[in-house]
């Protein structure tokens, strides 16, 4: 296929895991921005780091991206919030206009700078954005509304910066848009022929896990710590 500039990074973010909110738990969800060319390596961006290593980061989540464009919507949805004042709110590493989960498709590759991406899976968002949004339900929300971001593994180790294009390289997958996949994930949860689809895809052992148990068991995992978290206090 033809190489596509389909769309444009505004911001480069990497973060430090730091406290957080509740007690004994750390986070690297907030992220400032980078200037000029950031490395990026199979475990990501050179220094960014994440807090909890069984839930995020690892070659299948080296680097998340999420749209601009959503921004919005947020705003619109939630009412003012200084978070969202600026790119990094929901703690992505590249921010980026011109795809969305609605255009974006599992194992689509991308050529960003001199880094070759793949899509890895969609993001499961998780409590901390409750905290951070200051918003009981906000990973809820996100789940909800599908405006998840996702996950790029490194395929060629590089160099990009902001202002740099997104270029579609290649898309192996255009019938299992990011959406569909996630929709499938969140609404039919139960669908067995769907399911059986996406099992042809080249899903992460945790995705292909939680599809084939699904088939097995006809029955819907427990969401509620990954959306609900611990207690405060």
């Amino acid at each position: 296929m033809n190489h596509t500039v389909l769309g444009k990074v505004e911001v480069v973010l990497t973060g430090k895991a730091v406290p957080y909110s509740r007690p004994g738990k750390t986070s690297a969800i907030h992220k400032t921005p980078v200037e000029g060319a950031v490395e990026v390596l199979e475990l990501g961006l050179y220094g960014d780091e994440q807090a909890d290593l069984r839930v995020h980061g690892g070659p299948h989540k080296a680097v998340h991206i999420y749209p601009r464009e959503h921004y919005s919507e947020w705003q619109e949805a939630l009412g003012h919030r200084a978070v969202l004042e600026q790119a990094g709110a929901f703690g992505e590493n590249l921010s980026s206009r011109g795809l969305t989960e609605a255009t974006v498709c599992m194992g689509d590759q991308f050529r960003i700078g001199s880094v070759l991406f793949e899509v890895s899976q969609g993001r499961q968002p998780c409590w901390k954005l409750n905290d951070r949004f200051d918003c009981k339900t906000m990973a809820k929300q996100v789940q909800d509304t599908r405006r998840t971001g996702w996950y790029f593994r490194v395929l060629e180790a590089g160099s990009l910066q902001a202002g740099d294009d997104i270029v579609l390289v290649a898309r192996p997958w255009p019938q299992w848009s990011l959406s569909r996949f996630m929709g499938l994930i969140y609404d039919g949860v139960l669908d067995a022929p769907q399911l059986r689809e996406a099992l042809q895809l080249p899903l992460v052992e945790s995705w292909e896990k939680l599809l084939k148990k699904r088939l097995e068991k006809a029955e819907v995992e427990d969401w509620s710590p990954r959306i609900d978290g611990p207690a405060k206090d």
